[in-house]
């Protein structure tokens, strides 16, 4: 019998080699394994570091490391046979995982490693793991009595399959419609879109333009497209996938997957002693509360939302009176926006596209970190891989490798969409005393390279590039041992995003752009005027911007606090109550675009949307430190490094935000990055 490549030791994944039939075999011997041995690790009695923690590290680590690759490629590399082997596999890891957190004798265990006098001598990392273990015990309800712990389990596995589905609706519903357009229904495209829409049609064998719901295509048309028709009609089937509305109406309908998945979790925080599911999220947030929460997304309303309005008044006024759009319909106003972009400021993403060439980007990136955080970096060609389009580099210190990434930048079919970065090796001490060193996934949905001409990206996508490395850079760098509290691991989910949003602001200033823009055919730097002009308009529509994310937050901390069983009708009037709380724009009765929100149903950011604006105050006031130093000032890099990157979980954020900037938080840089005025 042919040996499972999954089951065996890989530096690397070895992608080539998993095939969709090898998928399931390997999860039931890898979890039967696991069992035996956390039964063996209880009934051995010695719960010491050694005796206990570190091998059930070891033996989770070998799970992880068979799973990683098939969860990437569920998302990268989608077809039906995997899909199917992966969707065969979650409740029985959801089982799995719901097992070992009830397991009364393996927490019981955790207890007496906590109370011995080893405790105080394990270092702070081992401590920190530990305290967490046995706060995910509790919160696991390993505390439950029978018939509960049952139930609980059963909630957990159901959620697990319902998140996927939702993706996989999304997907779908994403890749089932297109519409295939003459040249002359595209007029207002610049050229980069327009060679994309036609490599659309020419991959389906198909002649002239086409347009899909993937984002470098959709995105295009809803700014640049004069057709304002085609705009409604592309901007319908994007905000109506997967939902009861649209043209492909009830065929991928999320809306009774998502009441069934926020009635679960209410039921599931029930158990576990919590009034709310946005209690039990809070459990593991740098926040206190969900009260604490909504001050605080109320606070940044009271400030965005009066100067969003003005905003979206002055481009109502600007679509009268230089567009002849009488009244702004949803699928116009980022038309009218990118039109009042240019006439104001007199640049567009598309002046910009020929500064970033993706490969230059990307060097350009590396050269930032390396001056900031005194690395380098190789690219391996010999690393596995899962497509043509990846690449693999290492990350050197003192020309030594300390970690490792796959880079995959397109949008292709098959693809889930969006920008992530995951982890396909946690660093960590082995057994014979050796270091795993950190990789990430780090993976986006660019525009493909046209011909022979490279990718030529927008500001944005740069922005999303350097966002999505920050995380990285929190994995790669951290000098953490035990995985619990490794790199992202650990780490309160509303303070994750620190470091990827400290890194976008190099994409904003002349000393990190002369490391990353170069034009495309003359070499030369982006010029000082388009540069005055880019940080001008930087904070064009920013309250907008705001209020957006703050809709999106207040709707996801709302619908885990006050629905405990909605129906899909309650989930659409509370997103409708939000909105005529905080919205500023206009929209329309068939709008669903709560049936795509992957981030709360099908994500990590279940009541915890919000995040993003609490993690952006630390960002902005690490950035603001920049400032003041020197926005390569290296010993303000290192110091980030050291007291952020490098601590992983292993100490509370608030701590080390603290260590870093000597005092806590302060709102005030946030407010002044983003153009908000300081009255409320």
């Amino acid at each position: 019998m042919s040996t499972n490549p999954l089951l065996e030791s890989h530096t690397l994944p070895p992608f080539e080699a998993i095939t969709p039939d090898i998928i399931e075999p390997a999860v039931d011997e890898l979890l039967a394994r696991n069992k035996a041995a956390i039964e063996r690790l209880v009934e051995e009695g010695s719960y010491t570091w050694q005796g206990l923690a570190a091998p059930l590290e070891a033996i989770n680590d070998q799970l992880s490391q068979a799973w990683s690759p098939v969860s990437h490629l569920n998302a990268t590399m989608n077809s039906p046979a995997l899909r199917e082997a992966y969707q065969a596999c979650l409740p029985k890891l959801s089982a799995y995982g719901t097992w070992l957190g009830q397991h009364e004798g393996l927490f019981r265990a955790f207890q007496a490693l906590a109370e011995s006098d080893e405790y105080a001598h394990l270092d702070e990392g081992q401590r920190k793991s530990i305290d967490n273990t046995l706060r995910d015990f509790r919160l696991a309800g390993v505390d439950l009595p029978a018939e509960k712990k049952a139930r609980f389990g059963e909630i957990q596995a159901r959620l697990s399959t319902l998140s996927n589905t939702f993706s996989n609706n999304v997907l779908d519903a994403t890749q089932a419609w297109h519409l295939d357009v003459p040249r002359e229904r595209l007029d207002g495209l610049p050229q980069s879109a327009l060679d994309t829409l036609a490599a659309n049609a020419e991959a389906k064998g198909v002649e002239g333009y086409r347009i899909t719901l993937d984002f470098p295509s959709f995105f295009p048309i809803m700014s640049h497209a004069d057709d304002r028709a085609l705009r409604e009609e592309v901007y319908t089937a994007f905000v109506t996938r997967a939902s009861d509305q649209g043209p492909n109406a009830g065929e991928f309908d999320n809306s009774e997957v998502m009441a069934e998945i926020v009635s679960l979790r209410q039921e599931l925080a029930g158990l576990a002693g919590f009034d709310t599911y946005a209690d039990y999220s809070m459990a593991t947030k740098m926040a206190d509360s969900p009260d604490q929460v909504l001050d605080f997304l109320h606070d940044l309303s009271s400030r965005a939302v009066p100067q969003a309005r003005e905003e979206f008044q002055t481009l109502s006024d600007f679509a009268r009176e230089e567009l002849g759009i009488d009244a702004l319909a949803p699928w116009d106003t980022g038309y009218a926006s990118e039109k009042l972009r240019e006439a104001r400021y007199a640049i567009s993403q598309e002046e910009l596209r020929p500064y970033f060439p993706a490969p230059g980007a990307v060097d350009g990136l590396f050269r930032v970190i390396g001056k900031l955080f005194n690395v380098s970096f190789q690219e391996n060609t010999e690393a596995p891989r899962w497509h043509s389009d990846v690449r693999f580099f290492d990350i050197l210190e003192n020309g030594r490798p300390i970690a490792g990434f796959y880079l995959d930048l397109y949008a292709r079919e098959g693809k889930r969409g969006g920008a992530w970065m995951d982890e396909c090796r946690v660093r960590r001490e082995r057994g014979n005393g050796e270091t795993q060193l950190p990789i990430a996934y780090l993976t986006c949905n660019f525009t493909r390279p046209v011909g022979d001409r490279p990718a030529l990206l927008t500001h944005d996508e740069v922005l999303t590039l350097f966002h999505e490395f920050g995380h990285g850079l929190h994995h790669m760098l951290t000098r953490q041992t035990v995985a619990d509290v490794s790199g992202i691991n650990g780490v309160a989910w509303d303070a994750v995003e620190l470091p990827s949003q400290f890194m976008e602001n190099f994409c904003w200033v002349r000393e990190g752009l002369d490391l990353i823009a170069a034009h495309v055919d003359t070499k030369e730097p982006l010029p000082d005027d388009l540069l005055e002009r880019l940080q001008a308009a930087r904070n064009f529509q920013s309250a907008m911007t705001m209020a957006r994310q703050l809709e999106f937050s207040l709707f996801d901390l709302r619908l885990h606090r006050e629905h405990l069983a909605p129906q899909a009708g309650d989930i659409q009037s509370l997103l409708n109550s939000v909105r005529d709380q905080v919205s500023v724009v206009p929209r329309v009765d068939f709008n669903r675009f709560q049936h795509g929100f992957g981030h709360i149903f099908a994500g990590g950011y279940a009541a915890g949307y919000y995040s993003y604006k609490w993690a952006e105050v630390l960002s902005a006031d690490a950035w603001s430190a920049f400032e003041e130093a020197g926005v390569f000032d290296q010993s303000t890099g290192m110091r980030f490094r050291t007291s952020i990157l490098e601590q992983g979980g292993a100490r509370d954020a608030a701590v080390l935000f603290q260590e870093f900037r000597g005092r806590e938080p302060s709102i005030e840089p946030l407010l002044r990055h983003s153009g908000i005025h300081r009255a409320a």
